[in-house]
């Protein structure tokens, strides 16, 4: 993107921005749903929601202030009214990986299932995410085969599933 012009909504580069900001999200908040079930007992849905919300909402501001600052660096300035927009945008958007799992936790708090549950569901949900955030991806990467493309999707999935692994290996 260069100053001079609006950045395209469909463009290759803000389709990335978009992407890695909902992948950043989606694994922050799998690992924050996987340490709330390590420690679910006594654990109100309340209480997971507002960790959960809190901690998409740190993971947002950490990386728009990345981007910020790195922007800052490559470009040797900070960015277009256009550019700054896109990177605001993307950061926003990305919390929206968040709703579905907050939903889960919801139906939680209205006692149709247990908090424990809850947390069971979302990280179903999150993994799911992932490998629909990396689908959602790869279907725009024309320059990749089918075959390459069913391995980009296959691997996100399989790192949202190590990363669950590891989660519950630590404890």
């Amino acid at each position: 993107m260069t100053d001079s012009r609006r950045p395209d909504e469909h463009s290759a580069e803000v389709t990335a921005i978009r992407l890695h900001e909902r992948i950043y999200v989606t694994f922050t908040s799998l690992a924050v749903i996987l340490t709330l079930g390590l420690h679910a007992d006594g654990l109100g849905a309340g209480e997971a929601a507002l960790t959960l919300v809190v901690s998409a909402l740190g993971t947002v501001l950490a990386a728009y202030a990345a981007d910020l600052m790195s922007h800052v660096v490559v470009r040797g300035g900070f960015p277009s009214d256009a550019e700054g927009r896109t990177m605001r945008g993307a950061s926003i958007g990305a919390l929206s990986v968040t709703v579905p799992p907050l939903l889960a936790i919801g139906l939680a708090g209205l006692d149709l299932y247990r908090v424990e549950t809850a947390l069971h569901v979302a990280t179903a949900i999150l993994v799911g995410t992932l490998g629909l955030v990396a689908w959602l991806g790869v279907r725009r990467a024309h320059g990749l085969a089918p075959a390459q493309r069913l391995v980009a999707l296959g691997a996100m999935v399989l790192l949202g599933v190590v990363v669950v692994g590891l989660k519950l290996l630590a404890h």
